[in-house]
């Protein structure tokens, strides 16, 4: 009776009109109550009955309470729904068809109904792709609604973290169709190499070997002949595997399974440089001072047989003293020392005059056939990973003034160092940690390597970690530009272009520059896409890793072992650790810290914390920890300190 009073009803809408509106972000939390985030830092409170008008993510318009000096937000306008296309879990609640959004601040059932997948055929726990259709605050709708639009895999599928991953950012799970009857192209300007014993290395279980190497000794150092699969030999722009590449951007690399950017005949195949087999490809020669200066490099198609296949461990074992694993012949035993020579002179001069990797080391899983983590393997960059990745450097340095010079443009990657908006505070920062350094210098590339070797001679990661924050981001471009991370003035990858087609591009870019054939300035839009897809992929390997990682830990967390953890972030809320043993990303709530909570003081400004008034902990520490609670589903992994602070 009272709800369809006119006179209550104008009363409402009179007290609305007064209220305040803000504009936010929704911010769930597992206990029903949320947060209206706004653009200017503040946090309004959204009690449970009206979280249930919106989802976490969801970008409103709220109105905002007054009581009490306490805030509080009623969600009123929908501005931009938090879900789109999403992935979700089949709950059937009362025999209908509901879908729970895969996300761990999204634990509401969502009313759902078939749309080219029959709800008949699903079973309770599915992992489906679905679309929001209705939302509350939407006007004329009431409630939420989604449309299934495809299924992704069963509940007890031991396959689940990569089907719903590869779903989730919408990326191919099967490799390309293989077209009949390849047709090899440029043939007639290719020059014989094939008695040049150059040779590969890889893991042992490489297939789509795309890099080739051969040294000679000159009386000023060396020359470096790096020979690159060639698959523009075989693949004519526009055609449909070059377009179906073009759509993928990137050969997929997910822990024990790939999705190959060409159809595997080629990577695997024909293209790939298969010891004791002609193939074509596109050749560098670099010539490389005694010091490990580049100089001028020529470039030419060419037919190509490498002599030997290489793998890193018996390599670096053999460089190393280790093993009793000899070459096939003598020719080969001299490339290598040749190779390693190379690397080491080559090595030192970047290390005076550009930049040089920290050795991190890479986590590799171990997956059986039934998608169960047997082991986490970690990878140190031993020297043969060295001598491959500094030749591919110089071969990538050496086309970046190819096609700066013949072309003017090209596929490059470019790195800015700093964020320009952020110099000051970097130059504040460093000046009150000891290290005081001009801040127009750093802008410049000089600057920023003299920088990044300040870094490198700290005893600590710390400044190193606090000014990751500071830093630019890498990007694809057209025209020529220096690489701040890298400490180059110009990078353009060719080397990988079974893998990357922006590499592909650059093969013809660089076929052009050699042949004098026209060719096109890449577009905008072609940049644009590889490098959402770049990051696309990244997401995808790095969000497969979080649930295998989950599956991993969570069988251990009864046994409580202990793991050696570096702080990587560190808030009011808690620490953000990195566990050395096997690479696994983990959270330390800030109350397991301590038992006394009121002595803990975290600074996420400087990335350091206090217990009763004295430092404990700052980014870049190691501490050993204990696993506390792993959440498959949501891909949580929780951690506590061995040794909880007062005790």
């Amino acid at each position: 009776m009272f709800q369809d009073n006119p006179l209550l009803q104008q009363l409402k809408a009179q007290i609305r009109e007064t209220l305040p509106t803000v504009e936010g972000t929704i911010k769930a939390t597992d206990r029903g109550f949320g947060f209206l985030e706004t653009d200017k830092g503040d946090s309004h409170f959204i009690v449970p009955a009206q979280m249930k008008k919106v989802v976490h993510g969801d970008r409103v318009s709220a109105l905002i309470r007054t009581e009490n000096d306490k805030t509080q937000a009623e969600p009123e306008t929908l501005i931009e729904p938090g879900l789109d296309r999403f992935i979700a879990r089949v709950k059937f609640v009362k025999d209908r068809l509901n879908v729970v959004p895969d996300h761990p601040m999204m634990r509401d059932a969502l009313r759902a109904k078939g749309e080219g997948v029959k709800g008949s055929d699903l079973n309770e726990g599915d992992y489906v792709v679905a679309k929001l259709l209705k939302h509350p605050l939407r006007e004329g709708e009431n409630q939420f609604q989604v449309a299934i639009t495809q299924f992704v895999a069963a509940a007890d599928d031991p396959h689940v973290p990569w089907w719903v991953i590869l779903a989730k950012h919408d990326l191919a799970k099967t490799e390309p169709e293989d077209p009949s009857g390849w047709q090899l192209q440029d043939q007639d300007q290719r020059q014989d190499l094939t008695d040049k014993p150059f040779v590969t290395i890889d893991a042992e279980s490489t297939k789509d070997m795309d890099d080739a190497l051969y040294v000679e000794t000159l009386e000023s150092g060396w020359r470096l002949w790096v020979a690159i699969a060639d698959p523009t030999a075989y693949v004519a722009e526009g055609d449909e595997v070059d377009q179906e590449a073009y759509k993928r951007g990137f050969t997929q690399y997910l822990p024990g399974f790939n999705v190959p950017m060409l159809p595997r005949q080629l990577a695997d195949e024909l293209c790939s440089l298969h010891q004791g087999e002609q193939r074509p490809a596109v050749v560098a020669a670099i010539e490389v001072s005694a010091e490990g200066e580049a100089g001028s490099a020529e470039f030419c198609l060419a037919t190509v047989c490498s002599k030997a296949k290489l793998a890193y461990d018996k390599v670096s074992n053999l460089l190393e003293g280790q093993g009793d694993w000899q070459p096939e012949s003598q020719q080969i035993a001299e490339q290598i020392q040749q190779l390693h020579q190379l690397a080491q002179a080559r090595i030192q001069w970047r290390q005076t005059h550009a930049l040089v990797f920290p050795d991190r080391p890479d986590y590799r899983f171990e997956v059986d056939d039934a998608g169960n983590v047997l082991e986490i393997h970690v990878d140190h960059r031993r020297i043969a990973n060295r001598m491959v990745e500094e030749s591919m450097i110089l071969a990538n340095s050496a086309a970046a003034d190819l096609l700066a010079q013949k072309l003017g443009f090209g596929v490059f990657n470019t790195h800015a160092g700093l964020d320009a908006e952020r110099v000051d505070n970097a130059v504040q920062m460093l000046a009150e940690n000891a290290l005081v350094l001009d801040g127009e210098n750093l802008k410049t590339l000089e600057g920023y390597c003299e920088l990044r070797r300040h870094l490198d001679a700290q005893e600590t990661p710390y400044l190193d970690i606090r000014l990751r924050r500071m830093q630019a981001f890498s990007e694809m471009a057209t025209t020529p530009g220096p690489h701040f991370g890298m400490g180059l003035t110009g990078y353009a990858t060719w080397t990988s272009p079974i893998r990357k087609y922006g590499d592909m591009v650059n093969h013809r870019l660089i076929k052009g520059a050699i042949t004098g054939k026209d060719v096109s300035r890449p577009t905008a839009e072609t940049i644009e896409h590889l490098s959402a897809m770049r990051k696309l992929h990244r997401a995808c390997e790095r969000d497969v890793g979080d649930w295998l990682y989950a599956r991993y830990l969570s069988k251990l967390v009864k046994q409580s072992p202990t793991f050696t953890g570096e702080i990587q972030d560190l808030n009011r809320g808690g620490m953000r650790l990195r566990l050395q043993d096997n690479g696994a990303s983990v959270f330390l709530p800030a109350p397991l810290l301590s038992k006394d909570k009121t002595k803990l003081t975290m600074a996420g400004d400087v990335g350091r914390a206090q217990y009763d008034g004295e430092q404990v902990f700052q980014l870049g520490d190691r501490i050993e920890v204990v696993l506390d609670e792993v959440r498959v589903a949501n891909r949580s992994i929780v951690v506590k300190p061995k040794h909880p602070l007062g005790e």
